[in-house]
């Protein structure tokens, strides 16, 4: 299958690695994966897309097909194809749980594998994670400027390609979606669907209450109607009424849908002629374009709406459109075997990474909320009461001291010699997880506009260890 395909890399990946063969130097490496910096200028990030991304490695290969179309290229010895049709990745992963909560220049994957192994998985990490944890968030952020209410990720039609749509399904319901439009992915995740009618439905009809009662016949206990084909308050909800009243009488509730025009004012019409029929029980259901700060704006306005359907802005990032994850090489083997710390300067200071094989320990206040994530030196620990001091990781004389109540890595084993470890977990264990990591972050992070900043701190062992290098490298 093509999601299985080791071509799935940059080309790059292919020619560095005929080099480290040809130079007899596949040697064993590490390398992380982290983002610079949270999408939408907000306060945090969803990690997400590790399941399918170690579905993926444990099968990456090159197909016979793959191996004769290198060929064809006229670059890569015949040797060398050879040992790539035998191609598996034999490595080790370290990663954060899907669904936690995630900050900027923290790894949320530890690669350790042969180098050549290393660098062809680089795209499909990236490309993977990168957008679904774009979707994710994206939808967590959605969920919260709802004031935690039920959202439906509506947005196949506007995703990018088959694949796009698929994965920002996936990734939507992680981040907080109760369902999807999308009918394949409801069957290949077990995420519920929803949906009810287009305005083409409507349209089939000699009018709006023929319509309705057609579809409340066909689906009595599931009908909702979309009450903005003509004029949402002239016509629309007048039909919506009179089949609603036809449903009542046999025992059955009823909801709308609007999908145009001023939200704020049509919500606001629309609940007061259902309640005044007698309808308190229906439900309103909006769409349209609908971004994480259209749906707060209209939350603290106090618009009557019981249900949010979200299409474009959610499954495509929309006014950002890439998570900003890389894979920079934190460790490898020097000349006497032993494997020893790397680190990238750079002439931009952002992009300076931090050296050697890390774990990333999360820190809690007593009530358990999170005080902060700080890099530290694999093997080292931050015992819960032990108070410690940790550093800004770029500016040395910005520090604190802090006992945590509780402290835990957060990156731990998920794939041993290219095997997964353990079993996978749940779309909704998964789910589970940002909920009650955004339980976890104080509000400030939360903020629609303007959230706080949360910095992620280095151990005294791992900033000296990059003070090291900066002065003798960079200084």
């Amino acid at each position: 299958m093509i999601e299985n395909s080791a071509l799935f890399t940059d080309f790059y990946e292919l020619t560095m690695a005929q080099g480290y063969w040809k130079r007899n130097a596949n040697t064993q490496s590490v390398f992380d994966m982290f983002f610079r910096k949270n999408p939408f200028s907000g306060g945090f990030s969803v990690f997400a897309g590790l399941t399918p991304l170690l579905e993926t490695i444990e099968n990456f290969r090159f197909s016979a097909e793959d191996i004769a179309y290198l060929d064809t290229l006229g670059i890569f010895e015949r040797d060398f194809l050879d040992y790539l049709s035998k191609f598996r990745f034999s490595g080790d992963i370290w990663a954060m749980d899907e669904g936690t909560i995630a900050f900027p220049n923290e790894p949320l994957l530890r690669i350790h594998a042969p180098v050549i192994e290393a660098a062809i998985i680089e795209g499909l990490v990236l490309n993977t994670v990168n957008f679904q944890s774009l979707i994710a968030t994206k939808t967590a952020r959605i969920w919260l400027a709802s004031d935690r209410g039920s959202i439906m990720e509506f947005g196949l039609r506007r995703a990018q390609g088959f694949d796009g749509s698929m994965s920002a399904s996936r990734a939507a319901y992680i981040g907080g979606a109760d369902g999807t439009s999308n009918a394949l992915a409801g069957k290949t995740y077990g995420i519920p669907v929803m949906g009810t009618m287009a305005h083409s439905w409507v349209m089939s009809y000699p009018n709006e209450e023929a319509a309705f009662d057609a579809y409340a016949d066909i689906y009595p206990h599931k009908s909702v109607f979309l009450i903005d084909t003509y004029n949402t308050l002239e016509s629309g909800i007048k039909a919506a009424i009179a089949s609603g009243r036809k449903l009542a009488a046999k025992g059955e509730n009823f909801g709308v849908r609007l999908d145009s025009g001023d939200i704020q004012y049509l919500s606001t019409s629309v609940r007061e002629a259902l309640d005044t029929a007698g309808f308190p029980n229906a439900t309103i259901t909006v769409s349209n374009e609908l971004t994480e700060e259209i749906v707060e704006s209209l939350v603290l306005n106090r618009a009557p709406i019981d249900l949010w359907g979200v299409g474009t802005h959610m499954v495509t990032g929309g006014n950002e459109a890439s998570f900003t994850g890389v894979y920079k090489l934190a460790a490898r083997t020097d000349a006497a075997g032993a494997l020893i710390p790397t680190m990238k300067l750079s002439d931009n200071p952002e992009k300076t990474t931090n050296p050697g094989v890390k774990q990333v320990w999360r820190l809690y206040h007593d009530n358990g909320t999170v005080k902060a994530d700080v890099l530290a030196l694999d093997g080292e620990t931050l015992p819960p009461g032990e108070t410690g001091k940790f550093f800004h990781p770029s500016n040395d004389y910005q520090n604190f001291k802090f006992a945590p109540a509780k402290a835990i890595p957060l990156l731990s084993p998920k794939m041993r010699g290219g095997k997964r470890v353990g079993a996978a977990r749940t779309l909704t264990e998964i789910r589970a997880r940002v909920r009650s990591g955004l339980e976890e972050v104080d509000r400030t992070y939360k903020r629609i506009l303007n959230p706080h900043i949360f910095k992620v701190s280095l151990t005294a062992n791992l900033r000296d260890l990059k003070i090291k290098f900066l002065e003798e490298y960079g200084r």
